[in-house]
């Protein structure tokens, strides 16, 4: 079993991981893979079953992507659990790559799910949940969602079909960061009551702080089997969270750098490093 300490210290690693991509290449969803990145530290650190010498392992656990603009995160993730080398991590976006800028299961070497087209992504993970549930497998299903991504009513109309199947064996997070790509959520589209919404529509909802890892290790226990509702956490999370340079930018969720950003990122990939020794 992880400790709190050691989980802590694989978040440290995939930020790092994922900061050195992007800035390497000079451009990327910076924000929203960043907000992510303790969630993906529980998941891939203590709480799933994978094998990264068996991806297609059977009795494995599954993760979506739904938000699939945070691939790097995920891709720091699975190339720092083994699943692939981490140097192909510097190959992110580019010509003939294995690690597009969204998720390809076709692709990459622990992809569940191929995503990026937002909305999707919550409708494949309630089908996995229900093939499992349906066929009597002890397979959990996770998922992230954007809270951006909330605007599509695809979202919806899945979260109402895992409701009604009663798919406890899925959990859903939405990493409600408060901005989206053109601006601040309220001035979007505004959320309103997330937690009451998500009650209305079936499910067991919580909503934890996105970098309380001690919290995260608590509310992704399995559901008690006499409790039908599927579980949601809303993670209250910041966009860029981890990096002060972008939690403080207006909005971080995709960034061209120029030299002064490069800068301040290398700068922050140093300081993360040092903290690590």
């Amino acid at each position: 079993m992880s400790t709190i300490a050691e989980i802590t210290q694989f978040a440290r690693d995939i930020r790092v991981a994922t900061l050195k991509a992007l800035t390497h290449l000079g451009f990327g969803h910076y924000g929203g893979s960043m907000s992510v990145v303790e969630t993906l530290a529980v998941l891939y650190g203590e709480v799933m079953r994978v094998d990264p010498s068996d991806p297609d392992w059977p009795e494995r656990d599954y993760f979506v992507l739904s938000k699939g603009h945070a691939g790097p995160a995920l891709y720091s993730t699975l190339a720092l659990k083994g699943f692939f080398p981490q140097e192909a991590l510097m190959t992110l976006n580019e010509n003939g790559t294995r690690l597009p800028s969204h998720p390809d299961r076709l692709k990459t070497r622990g992809v569940d799910a191929t995503t990026g087209s937002l909305g999707q992504g919550i409708s494949i993970a309630g089908g996995i949940a229900l093939g499992h549930k349906l066929a009597g497998r002890s397979n959990r299903v996770f998922c992230i969602v954007g809270d951006g991504e909330l605007n599509e009513g695809q979202c919806w109309e899945a979260f109402q079909f895992i409701a009604h199947h009663r798919l406890n064996n899925l959990t859903v997070f939405v990493d409600w960061n408060k901005q989206q790509l053109d601006g601040e959520l309220d001035e979007i589209i505004s959320a309103f009551d997330l937690e009451g919404k998500f009650r209305a529509f079936g499910f067991d909802v919580c909503t934890v702080k996105g970098n309380d890892i001690a919290a995260l290790l608590d509310v992704v226990k399995p559901v008690p089997p006499a409790d039908a509702r599927p579980r949601l956490v809303i993670l209250d999370s910041i966009k860029g969270q981890g990096v002060p340079y972008l939690e403080n930018l207006s909005n971080s969720h995709h960034l061209r750098l120029t030299d002064e950003m490069r800068q301040a990122l290398n700068d922050t990939i140093e300081q993360l490093e040092a903290a690590h020794d």
